[in-house]
């Protein structure tokens, strides 16, 4: 039989390319494209993923595969198309695009065993770095390079050790760490005869009656059961050991077995069940051309992509429901899209009330485990319906009829953390294409790039210009002492439309004037107070975190700075925990909100000495501590970064909040995005202009696009609603427009002012970033890699395209390293790029999102 090869991408850094290599033939009946294998690289053990089948190598010497690591992770031919589709917009390497389709803990990189075999006779003379990874070896015994990494945390230690190898002090011998995942199983107990052969009182299960009446309380809670059961189900019925199990087992009475267990994140979630409510006229429409579009898609014909504008509370999520319901019955999966995982939980219940049994969720707080086991339904298609942030978008379902991307202007859809920095809205579109699938696009202020695409004709957009009333069922009672009614006015049998609530624009710089030194306006103050005393709740927003914003000395100047980073450090009162302290060890401290560097407050200026140092500015531990001042009787909740780090906060935060266990809840961007709660009926803005004033173009979209939204949280159910806007700009036409909920108007001003500037959605971008620990050395290859470029623009012909930069990033230095940027701006600058081996040490963002 001729040699079986294949292509395999190999999971090394710095590694883009795939490689050729020979099947064994014990593996010729085994594999897939897509499986992951462990190949030989260089001298090290990696692993990789089939690509595909080749008929003749590239090469004269192929080395062969060692072995399928797990024959039940394979990547779908989908999935492979869309990484490299990933590849040629992002510029990344193959391996971080395939690195997406894979759940956490699988993909692991090859490593370095160090292990200890010789103690130089002296330290004195040794570098800091070599004496911490002897103390490390002497301590823990041999340690992979990750291992060490995390012992020696920001110690650039591996120069310091190849020379303790070369010197003879250690061994360094590289290794392949095992996947961190795998399957869970239980053991299992289930009767192995009829039950009436099982006599209440059967005899010789022991000569001890203590353990004959325990054995015979297993067989009898068996009996009852008809299935396999979890074995700790069988102890804690019948106060029974394993010895006892094992012992039926032997007299053939039980069956012992492992069954796999499934880690289901969502297993004892409650929802009630769900019919779908009649839609209203707009609702109608959009659905015949969405359902119209379904029917294509199924017909191997994919649609151009829907943009479904609708403002808050037009039921976009009730088109969803239906869009997947049709796509379930033609036999196929669907993926929805939410950009934060606080919106999940909400979420996820009305789809799992609309589709029982049929929903997964997949989110980066998930343990590995869980994680891992959603990958694996959804491949063998035991879940029709996937819901998560993005990296939901690369769930392995075997047939995707549909991708949803709810409130898909918001800029958290974009990976910046780490390559590929890809956008889930390109991928979505792509891999809709791919599958021959309808992508569907929901938002009540889409971004100018997508409103640009329809304006173009490129895409299809579907409108939803009225709010639906809703809850009209869960205020019915409150509603008794508050009639409301003349709100709203019937549109049907039993859908109703209300207004989007009233805005009320409050100029800051006049109530100083009046004297009013409080964060809140008179006008907040009020509305505060009638929602409390009616028993409502209130919806507090602001643009930042902590409780002041920076820590300023009156007498020198001096800000107090993070020492790795050009950031102000942020005051947290009580806020920050210390591992190292114990409970009351809560103290008042300084945080640097990028790397996470903290300090307690200083009691002088570090750079004068003098005493009138103070935090200044406010954030939502400020706005909190002033709501109890004003209301002492008010119960408040804060919802934001510091107290959403752990597993399931965010569910708790809002199911508390929406159980009214608090009447204010205060918090960022988190509370703008898709919540509906009907106690809500005031939302208090309390500083509008944060984020306008930032050096970046989308400054004024995203401020507008913020205020718009958390405006939404008000006036959802009969009880109506009022927002009010905060500012000490409220000339600037982005406020304008929110208090107006006017996204007509803004959309035109901003692309008028965008086109006469060249930036998107007029042209695409390129950003470039480098960072080094040394500000000389970062400057200069920022001027280095500008002249080259400039040059090969000249070469190329690109006159289109030019070259902005280089300059420092806003943030000029972050957790240590200096940052320099350069941005491309021009029809296609991508292309120019693609394959520049002198851009290797670089940072490539294509279509950014931040030019900060």
């Amino acid at each position: 039989m001729p040699p079986t090869y294949v292509e395999v991408a190999v999971n090394v850094p710095g590694v883009s390319g795939v490689f050729h290599y020979a099947l064994p033939d014990t593996l010729v009946e085994e594999f897939k494209p897509g499986h992951l294998v462990e190949v030989p690289f260089g001298r090290q053990q990696v692993q990789g993923i089939i690509i595909r089948q080749v008929a003749e190598p590239e090469v004269s010497e192929v080395r062969e595969v060692t072995a399928i690591l797990d024959p039940r992770i394979s990547l779908t031919r989908q999935q492979i198309d869309l990484a490299f589709q990933l590849q040629q917009q992002t510029l990344a390497a193959f391996t971080a695009c395939l690195s997406l389709m894979l759940p956490p803990g699988i993909s692991q990189l090859a490593d370095t065993l160090y292990t200890l075999v010789q103690t130089p006779a002296s330290r004195k003379d040794l570098h800091p770095n070599e004496k911490l990874i002897l103390k490390a070896l002497q301590e823990r015994g041999p340690l992979r390079g990750r291992q060490l990494d995390k012992a020696l945390p920001r110690r650039h230690w591996r120069g310091q050790a190849r020379k303790m190898v070369a010197r003879g002090w250690l061994t360094g011998q590289p290794v392949l760490p095992p996947p961190r995942v795998r399957p869970r199983y239980i053991r299992t107990a289930q009767l192995a005869v009829p039950p009436e052969l099982v006599a209440p009182g059967m005899q010789g299960l022991s000569k001890i009656p203590e353990v004959q009446a325990r054995r015979q309380r297993i067989l009898d809670f068996l009996c009852r059961e008809p299935g396999p059961v979890d074995v700790s189900w069988v102890y804690a019925e019948s106060g029974s050991k394993l010895d006892d199990l094992k012992r039926l087992h032997e007299m053939e009475l039980i069956m012992l077995r492992e069954q796999e267990q499934w880690r289901d994140p969502l297993a004892g979630l409650a929802y009630d069940p769900a019919s779908p409510p009649p839609l209203t006229a707009d609702q109608q429409n959009a659905w015949d051309q969405i359902s119209a579009a379904l029917k294509r898609a199924y017909q191997a014909d994919p649609p151009p992509p829907i943009l479904l504008h609708g403002v808050t509370g037009s039921g976009k999520t009730e088109l969803y429901l239906r869009a997947v319901a049709e796509t379930l019955q033609a036999g196929r999966q669907a993926i929805v899209l939410v950009p934060e995982i606080a919106l999940t939980p909400q979420t996820v219940r009305r789809f799992m009330a609309r589709f029982p049994g049929r929903v997964g969720l997949v989110h980066s707080q998930l343990s590995s485990g869980e994680q891992y086991d959603t990958w694996r339904r959804a491949r063998a298609g035991k879940l029709e319906v996937i819901i998560g942030p993005r990296s939901a978008l690369f769930a392995p379902l075997p047939d995707i009829g549909l991708v949803v991307l709810d409130e898909s202007h918001e800029q958290s859809y974009y990976q910046s953390n780490q390559p590929p920095y890809y956008h889930a809205r390109d991928a979505a579109i792509a891999l809709a294409q791919i599958s021959s699938a309808v992508c569907l696009f929901g938002t009540a202020t889409p971004d100018l790039t997508s409103l640009h695409q329809t304006q173009n004709g490129l895409w299809q957009k579907l409108t939803l210009p009225a709010r639906i009333l809703a809850h009209a069922d869960t205020v019915a009672a409150y509603d008794k002492t508050y009639h409301t009614a003349a709100r709203y006015q019937q549109a049907g049998e039993q859908a109703a439309m209300t207004d989007l609530p009233a805005v009320s624009l409050v100029d800051m710089r006049e109530e100083l004037k009046s004297g009013n030194r409080s964060i809140f306006s008179r006008r907040l103050q009020q509305k505060l107070a009638e929602v409390l005393e009616k028993e409502q709740q209130a919806i507090l927003f602001l643009n930042r975190r902590g409780s002041a914003t920076y820590v300023f000395c009156r007498d020198c100047g001096y800000t107090l700075k993070c020492p790795r980073c050009s950031t102000n450090l942020t005051y947290y009162l009580g806020g920050i925990h210390n591992p190292d302290e114990t409970q009351s060890g809560y103290r008042d401290r300084l945080m640097c909100n990028h790397c996470g560097y903290t300090r307690q407050m200083p009691s002088s200026c570090p750079e004068c000495g003098g005493k009138h140092i103070r935090h200044y500015g406010m954030g939502t531990q400020r706005v909190e501590e002033e709501v109890n001042k004003l209301f002492p009787d008010a119960r408040t909740l804060r919802w934001d970064h510091e107290t959403t780090r752990t597993k399931g906060a965010h569910e708790i935060i809002l199911s508390h909040f929406t159980n009214h266990r608090a009447d204010v809840l205060i918090g960022t961007q988190m509370l703008a995005k898709g919540l509906d709660l009907p106690l809500v009926t005031l939302v208090g803005v309390v500083l509008a202009d944060v984020g306008l004033t930032l050096p970046d173009f989308r400054a004024s979209e995203r401020v507008f696009q913020v205020l718009a939204q958390v405006a939404g949280r008000a006036g959802r159910s009969p009880l109506g609603g009022e927002v009010v806007l905060q500012t000490f700009n409220p000339e600037h036409y982005a406020i304008q427009a929110a208090a107006r909920h006017d996204y007509a108007g803004f959309a035109e001003n901003e692309l008028v002012y965008r086109k006469q500037i060249g930036y998107p959605p007029f042209s695409r971008l390129v950003r470039l970033e480098y960072r080094h620990l040394k500000a000389e050395e970062a400057e200069n290859e920022a001027q280095r890699m500008a002249r080259y470029l400039r040059l090969q623009i000249k070469q190329q012909g690109r006159r289109a395209t030019d070259l902005i930069g280089p300059v420092p990033c806003f943030y000029a230095r972050l957790d240590g390293y200096y940052r320099w940027q350069i941005i491309l701006r021009g029809p296609d600058p991508a292309s120019m790029l693609a394959g520049d081996e002198n851009l290797k040490d670089w940072r490539l963002e294509t279509n950014p999102q931040s030019l900060l």
